[in-house]
């Protein structure tokens, strides 16, 4: 049988700043590294978490409404490659105006570069403040923050980013800079475009398609619902501060910023994974630079997830190039799914180029247990090579925990333990069992596996019901990357976050990987 990957421990001598050699336990070394024991409650995080009265809910109409323009966008007309273009002009003329670099290149410097990237964490509950302790003990000695993906839930509102951005992260004093999700055009990216980017166009105009599908569209389309003046100054106050500002700012929707020997290409990628043709010519010419210098690709979704390759359309726009020997891209990492997942590829040439989804960064999980065993021979990737958090034993644990609250009035009918799970699991994958913990399954657990294994925690249903299977206390399984990239190669590591008040500030590392540039 396979085995779940442990870490793959390569420290490189000297090289990095914030080097610690003693890592506390992860979850794939003991189940109080997973947080299922020895957990001391939440940390203080938990007095920090806003005390609304109404949290979002898929189940609720108004939140639905609000998030309409997903719904129009999939079956009346997506504006969305449209607006990305009125928006970039935009900002095109903010950036030849301050005589500023109009290919959105935003030049760091430096001989090394420490960065620190979260995906999809703008829920603001519980699971969005447990992750910040964690996040501050490693800010120390980096130089800025990329949030991939979704910045707001449920549909980019400007005032939602008071509770869900600015108030969480008012202590990590380094600027951030972000691309969009989904949920980030909702309001057709006023927020972002505001908040992150500094451009502030109430009036920007939303062009759609011609014929009785872009009336529809028009007709219905969701615009941005903008505070006044002095509320979104009260806002944005809590990150107020000189060095939390990125300078100069940023500049746009995409992005590629020039940090130590790497350049970062950020891209946008809509509501459905799409670039427009202005931004895919601007990829290729950022991508083929004459220096060829060593690249990281951040997108709002992932090219590869759950075992399998992402749209075809966004593959051709985007994935060629990232395979493109010319463009000397290490490594692609993408939000959108809520969970840690990394496919180690090998190109047909030889080359190894990582594929990271990194989208644990606050809002609710997405779950693991229900990944196939992975099987990518083209790109020679194995199950051994496969990594995820959380780990697919404990992914299933927990869910099986909410369904038993949920559908069974928490009797404990469909409740399978840490060990149980792993064990279902190792035998249905072929895999080794998480921590190696196999038990014999009691009648009741065999039907109980049967039954959650496949069950419907998927994005889809998430999509209705994360209310109902969505999670505010620990473990929360959530996670982030740290990369460090030095003269010599790019480390990054993923650091898992149980919410638990004894590892907030020294979380565990899940994962690690290094490639030599």
């Amino acid at each position: 049988m396979a085995s779940e990957p442990g870490l793959t421990r390569k420290v490189p001598a000297g090289q990095f700043r914030g080097v610690n050699s003693s890592y506390p336990h992860s979850s794939r070394k003991s189940a109080a590294g997973a947080g299922w024991t020895h957990c001391d409650g939440p940390g203080a995080w938990i007095l920090d978490v806003p005390a609304t009265k109404r949290r979002d809910s898929w189940l609720r109409p108004s939140t639905l409404w609000a998030a309409r323009n997903d719904t129009l966008s999939k079956f009346v007309y997506d504006p969305v490659d449209r607006a990305r273009v009125v928006w970039v002009r935009l900002a095109r003329e903010r950036a030849e105006s301050e005589g500023r670099d109009p290919d959105f290149v935003v030049r760091r410097g430096g001989e090394s570069a420490s960065f620190l990237l979260l995906g999809d964490p703008g829920e603001g509950d519980e699971s969005q403040y447990a992750v910040v302790p964690a996040l501050l003990s490693q800010a120390g000695d980096t130089d800025f923050t990329i949030i991939a993906s979704d910045v707001t839930y449920p549909a980019g509102e400007m005032g939602g980013y008071d509770t869900k951005f600015f108030r969480p992260y008012r202590d990590l004093d380094q600027p951030i800079y972000a691309i969009p999700g989904n949920h980030d055009w909702y309001d057709g990216l006023h927020g972002f475009m505001s908040h992150i980017c500094g451009i502030d166009q109430p009036q920007a105009p939303l062009p759609v398609g011609p014929g009785i599908r872009g009336k529809i569209a028009r007709l219905l389309w969701r615009t941005t619902m903008r505070p006044d003046d002095r509320t979104l100054a009260a806002i944005r106050k809590a990150r107020g501060r000189v060095t939390q500002a990125p300078d100069p700012p940023q500049p746009g929707p995409y992005w590629a910023i020039d940090a130590g020997p790497v350049r970062i290409v950020g891209i946008d990628t809509g509501i459905f994974g799409s670039i427009d043709e202005e931004q895919a010519v601007w990829l290729r010419r950022v991508s083929f630079e004459p220096q060829r210098r060593p690249k990281i690709l951040v997108t709002g979704k992932p090219l590869i997830v759950n075992s399998r390759r992402l749209d075809p359309k966004l593959a051709k726009a985007v994935d060629d190039v990232v395979r493109d020997e010319r463009a000397n891209y290490k490594v692609a990492i993408g939000g959108d799914t809520h969970n840690y997942q990394r496919y180690p590829v090998t190109l047909p040439d030889g080359r190894p180029l990582q594929y990271v989804v990194s989208g644990g960064g606050g809002a609710y999980t997405h779950a693991t247990h229900q990944i196939p065993r992975v099987d990518l021979p083209d790109d020679g990737v194995a199950e051994d090579d496969f990594t995820c958090y959380p780990l697919r034993g404990d992914s299933l644990a927990r869910f099986s925990q909410l369904y038993d609250r949920r559908l069974a009035f928490g009797r404990g009918l469909l409740e399978l333990t840490p060990e149980e799970a792993a064990s279902y699991l190792s035998t249905g994958l072929e895999i080794e069992p998480t921590r190696g913990e196999q038990v014999t399954l009691s009648r009741r657990a065999r039907i109980a596996a049967r039954l959650l294994q496949p069950a419907p925690a998927k994005r889809g249903f998430h999509r209705l019901a994360s209310e109902f299977f969505d999670w505010n206390e620990p473990p929360f399984f959530k996670s982030f990357l740290r990369v460090d990239a030095g003269d010599r190669e790019i480390r990054v590591r993923c650091f898992g976050v149980s919410g638990c008040a004894n590892s907030g500030a020294d979380p565990p590392v899940e994962d690690e990987f290094t490639v030599p540039i």
